[in-house]
């Protein structure tokens, strides 16, 4: 399995933002992370790279237990977080250069040049990353997360801020690297995971909700995604 999650939780306080959940993931493929803000999506995510620890259960990336050995399972894991930190006095380049370094990878200027023509960052690179609009530094975030080329990619909105033209090419972007990698993809654009993954879970107040292909939530659950989501969240269902 690329992505183990068992019974993992996690609590602030009297707030139990994740409830004991388990998940698992093949090689291969996007899955959609939904949940509506508060239900303990990002929470998960930052879970699964190592960033929070969970108060209980497990998790292992590519066979890598994350709480026991967290920096070889970073190695496996490209990571773009809603907030996208990045620092803005560098140059495009210069900030990939650094990323790459922070790898250690042996070949620096072939992977930040591949880097660069996929994410679409080739008119930009000789500008600060402060100068770019948000939709290029969402770009320079997803370039950042796929520089070393990882096993499993968690991206926490990546399409935020980006216009109808660049979320089709960032959205081919995500599909093709779907084709090799396991890709966690949140959104609460829902048409958008609709267009990109085969399979969703959704997650609500902590729990699990569902967790199935796309196809089969719409024959059962609703006739569109946003119908699935809306029964699955809401405080009144729709139907």
């Amino acid at each position: 399995m690329s992505i183990e999650v068992n019974g993992i939780t996690k609590t602030y306080g009297s707030q139990k933002a994740v409830n004991a959940i388990s998940f698992s993931a093949q090689k291969g493929g996007v899955i959609g992370f939904l949940g509506p803000n508060g239900a303990g999506k990002s929470t998960t995510m930052k879970m699964i790279t190592g960033y929070l620890l969970p108060d209980a259960g497990t998790i292992q990336v590519c066979g890598v237990d994350v709480q026991k050995d967290p920096v070889a399972a970073k190695r496996k894991i490209g990571y773009l977080p809603e907030a996208n930190p990045l620092y803005y006095d560098m140059y495009v380049k210069e900030y990939l250069v650094f990323i790459a370094g922070v790898h250690q990878l042996d070949q620096v200027s072939k992977a930040v040049d591949r880097t660069i023509q996929l994410t679409g960052l080739g008119t930009e690179v000789h500008k600060k990353i402060g100068q770019l609009s948000k939709g290029y530094k969402q770009r320079v975030g997803l370039a950042a997360a796929l520089i070393h080329d990882p096993e499993v990619l968690i991206l926490d909105e990546p399409t935020s801020g980006l216009d109808p033209n660049q979320i089709i090419e960032i959205r081919n972007v995500i599909k093709e690297q779907g084709k090799e990698k396991t890709i966690l993809f949140s959104s609460h654009i829902l048409q958008e995971v609709q267009a990109i993954c085969e399979r969703v879970i959704i997650i609500h107040k902590g729990n699990i909700v569902a967790d199935d292909e796309v196809r089969n939530l719409l024959q059962h659950k609703g006739n569109t995604l946003e119908e699935v989501f809306r029964n699955l969240t809401a405080t009144q269902p729709t139907v």
